[in-house]
């Protein structure tokens, strides 16, 4: 399998499918490149070098006690692009994965980045403060912790509910799609996962979006229960200099049946304007 190996020593895996203008997938919390083998097969299929990596201490990567904190994944996400010489870079990001990719842009990219696509992704600032209200107060994040401490099996199995909005009336989420997210949690080793959140909860990227200048799109699902949207895509394309902002009606945080159709036919219109 290919790994690069960062300057701390970390491995780091990654995939990759195609030829063409680089494509770069980065994941969400407790999940693993995995988490994009349908856009990995669609981005190959319409002419692109997709790669996708997996985040230290999460799937195939080295798990880490140390670096599970936004600064480090932005570092590791400029060794693999510096390793596979990315250019004309086009970066996509999910949940913390897009505060990954906007870390990157805005420190390491320079003009190796031609375009960012996020997609329920954290950024500006999650945790609820007194100049962020519309923040999730920090409550949450340490229920999210106890959790990840207590039982992490049985906790990822409940966060799969909200985070695909299996819990909402009429929704058609499958169990498969359940488990998925249950095995890849499962990958991760327990210092990362619960590190993880303070990264991307309490991590405040409003000047990492300020210095983006590269065309970019902001999506979000408008039934997110992880990342409430008020605090997060509709405060972000405010911020970036060159942003749209298209939000899925109904749709939750989990990229997932109808939702993945449409943003995935709308990440390959906009990779392609």
């Amino acid at each position: 399998m290919p790994y690069i190996t960062t300057a701390d020593g970390t491995e780091i895996y990654y995939t990759e499918q195609g030829t063409g203008q680089p494509v770069l997938l980065s994941h969400g919390w407790p999940l693993s490149s995995d988490a994009w083998q349908l856009e990995l097969k669609l981005l190959a299929d319409a002419g692109y070098r997709a790669i996708a990596h997996d985040r230290r201490g999460h799937g195939r990567s080295a798990k880490t006690g140390t670096g599970n904190d936004m600064d480090t994944y932005a570092a590791d996400l400029a060794a693999l692009v510096e390793a596979l010489d990315l250019r004309d870079l086009v970066l996509i990001g999910h949940s913390t994965g897009g505060g990954e990719v906007v870390r990157y842009a805005a420190q390491h990219g320079g003009d190796r980045v031609a375009k960012v696509i996020t997609a329920g992704a954290v950024p500006p600032l999650m945790v609820q403060t007194p100049d962020n209200p519309e923040g999730t107060p920090i409550e949450v994040f340490d229920g999210i912790r106890a959790g990840v401490l207590n039982d992490r099996s049985q906790f990822y199995r409940d966060l799969a509910e909200t985070f695909f909005g299996a819990n909402r009336e009429g929704a058609q989420v499958s169990q498969g799609a359940k488990d998925d997210f249950w095995r890849q949690g499962m990958l991760v080793n327990l210092s990362a996962a619960y590190d993880c959140v303070k990264a991307f909860s309490e991590t405040d990227q409003t000047a990492d979006l300020q210095a983006i200048e590269v065309p970019m799109l902001i999506a979000h699902g408008g039934d997110d229960q992880i990342v409430p949207i008020a605090a997060a895509a509709e405060k972000s394309v405010k911020l970036a200099r060159n942003a749209t902002l298209k939000v899925y009606p109904g749709a939750p945080h989990g990229i997932y049946g109808e939702y993945q159709k449409a943003l995935d036919a709308d990440i390959l219109a906009f990779i392609a304007e």
